[in-house]
């Protein structure tokens, strides 16, 4: 289930983080509860936290992926890369 997950379900979030850059608080947490949902399918997990499904199974919240990105992208603009 989580090779399904890394495979068809985050390419979709990083997509919509990447282009969409949410800001509104709404719509951060409509992706994070896609997230979670996606999580909560795998064996075992059901009954755990957010936080604990993510140090389980070493993922990055959708939050840190975003600050990552703009991270990225601000040293590319500024490198001019």
């Amino acid at each position: 289930m989580i090779t399904l997950y890394k495979s068809l379900v985050r390419p979709k979030l990083k997509y919509c983080i990447q282009v969409g850059n949410p800001y509104l608080k709404q719509d951060i947490v409509l992706l994070e509860i896609v997230q979670r949902r996606a999580t909560k399918l795998i064996t075992g997990l059901k009954h755990k936290s957010y936080e604990e499904c993510f140090l389980i199974l070493q993922l990055t919240t959708l939050e840190t992926r975003r600050k990552r990105g703009d991270l990225i992208k601000a040293f590319k603009i500024l490198k001019e890369v």
